[in-house]
């Protein structure tokens, strides 16, 4: 049918304006709530207010002024029943054929973090979920806008259809609106479980919302279609919050090696680079400035390291960007770069370039969520972030040597790392510099050979790492002809006693965390 009336009650008033006096035009009159009468009437424009209309005034501070019959009469009639135009005419109620609403800046709100629960529920929108859910529903007669993005396509149609909309239009935008509305709820939902605390167990339900930020060329492959997206609650986070200098757009697997490196760099507070490839850390060191942690990241795997991810937690310089120039990457993150520094790198232009500062104190791993989410078919599995993290005062002696200072820091240096590694995961190291790792073996055993076979140089003295427990005392004996002297492992097995007595044969020290560091 012909809009003879529009309902308009928005929160955000882009493009509010013109799109009203183009509704004047098309003989469309305008029904109002307060405040948005009253930006309407500031600039001349001719509006009925929704307490005119209903004879009842705003109460209760404005949380009621359009939960009101003859607003939703008006909107959820089906004019084709005759029942229903009866009703209509009987009680004088305007045909709202065009609804234009969107709600409280909930989200924007809480998004501050500095607002009490008080403020924050101040900004749930009762009246406009209500008013876009019913136009929704009635998609047959009415049409419901409820973003301002949508207002020139609309006018355009109502202009070119003699004041009507296509069923097809009106479909679409219930369906956003119905989009709409429930991310608002999620979004509520969301917040008021975060004021849960403490949280002593895993949500009963989690709501999630998502908004989509970008399309991607593909996903894993070229024949998977792939986008990226974004809670529509809060700030951006972590690795959300970079910023791509130059390059390519980013891929799908661009992404999640970026992220790995990222959140591996993040665990030192003491320079460090680590180079990733097929999201595994092929070379990962400390230094005692950012080229010399990129040499002898690269030094441990170089043939890997080509077509890799390579991240740094601190600001990138001249110097290390010179010594990658011959080295050909996918992508650099580190926390800003010195000017000579992205003119070096600016001569690579398909180079992907990211800029991402560095973690806030505390939030060293984990960035803004506390949980994460993995799809099977038909569910999800949720679990908490792996964020442990240990010291030297944390681990345990099972064996007759005790550790010297040094070999406990090359410990804990490849625990750290070996947390980053798909298991079965072998990580060796010394001095703070990965000499050798191997991932995502069925056999733990397997994983030791591949990290021996991967160590371009001696192993004399280096330290082993292992994210699970060794089921047998074969790991042991194959590192210690490697020269291996120090073990740390989660402990834990019902052959604990045969391996520690392994590692007192080899001479070796064997210390254990009582945690484990799965990576699936």
């Amino acid at each position: 049918m012909k809009i003879e009336w529009a309902l308009i009650s928005v929160s955000n008033k882009d493009g509010l304006i013109e799109l009203a006096q183009e509704l004047c035009k098309l003989g469309i009159h305008c029904l109002s709530t307060g405040g948005t009468a009253k930006t309407l009437e500031a600039e001349g424009v001719e509006v009925t207010t929704v307490s005119e209309y209903t004879g009842f005034p705003e109460i209760l501070d404005g949380r009621v002024k359009t939960l009101h019959p003859r607003i939703h009469a008006g909107i959820l009639a089906c004019y084709e029943k005759d029942s229903h135009v009866q009703v209509i005419q009987e009680h004088e109620i305007l045909p709202l054929g065009l609804v234009i609403v969107n709600l409280y800046p909930f989200v924007e709100t809480v998004s501050r973090g500095d607002i009490t629960l008080a403020e924050a529920t101040e900004q749930i929108d009762i009246g406009g979920p209500t008013m876009i859910r019913a136009g929704a529903k009635n998609a047959s007669h009415i049409t419901v806008v409820v973003d301002p993005s949508d207002y020139s396509a609309v006018v355009d149609e109502l202009r070119d259809n003699g004041g009507q909309t296509l069923k097809s239009t009106r479909m679409a935008l219930a369906r956003k609106a119905f989009e709409y509305t429930s991310n608002y709820d999620t979004a509520i939902a969301s917040y008021l479980q975060g004021q849960d605390k403490p949280k002593q167990e895993m949500p009963v339900t989690v709501s999630l919302s998502l908004a989509r930020q970008d399309l991607l060329r593909y996903g894993e492959n070229p024949h998977q279609r792939a986008a990226i997206y974004q809670p529509l609650l809060g700030k951006s986070a972590g690795f959300a919050k970079s910023v791509q200098i130059q390059g390519k757009q980013l891929s799908f697997n661009n992404y999640l090696d970026l992220e790995s490196a990222w959140r591996l760099v993040a665990e030192f507070d003491k320079t460090c680079c680590a180079i990733v490839k097929h999201n595994n850390p092929c070379g990962v060191a400390v230094g005692t400035d950012l080229q010399d942690a990129y040499a002898k990241a690269f030094e441990c795997d170089p043939v890997s390291a080509f077509g890799s991810i390579v991240a740094f937690n601190r600001p990138v310089d001249s110097n290390t960007a010179e010594a990658m120039r011959s080295l050909f990457v996918e992508a650099v993150i580190g926390p800003s770069y010195s000017p000579e520094a992205l003119e070096i790198f600016s001569r690579k232009k398909n180079l992907r370039l990211m800029r991402l500062g560095l973690p806030e104190p505390g939030m060293h791993i984990s960035g803004s969520s506390t949980y994460d989410l993995k799809k099977i078919s038909g569910a999800y599995l949720i679990q908490e972030l792996d964020v442990a993290q240990i010291g030297i005062d944390d681990v345990k002696v099972l064996s007759e040597r005790l550790p010297e200072p040094a070999e406990l820091e090359d410990l804990i240096f490849a625990w750290t790392i070996a947390k980053h590694v798909k298991s079965n995961a072998i990580v060796f190291a010394r001095n703070r510099q990965t000499l050798g790792i191997g991932a995502g073996q069925m056999s733990r055993i397997d994983s030791v050979l591949i990290a021996t076979q991967k160590a371009n140089v001696s192993l004399d003295g280096a330290v082993m790492a292992s994210d699970a427990f060794f089921p047998f005392r074969d790991c042991v004996d194959e590192a210690a002809k490697s020269g291996i002297r120090a073990v740390i492992q989660p402990g834990g097995s019902v052959r604990d006693q045969e391996v520690v007595l392994a590692a007192d044969e080899h001479h070796m020290v064997m210390v254990v965390t009582g945690i484990r560091h799965f990576r699936h």
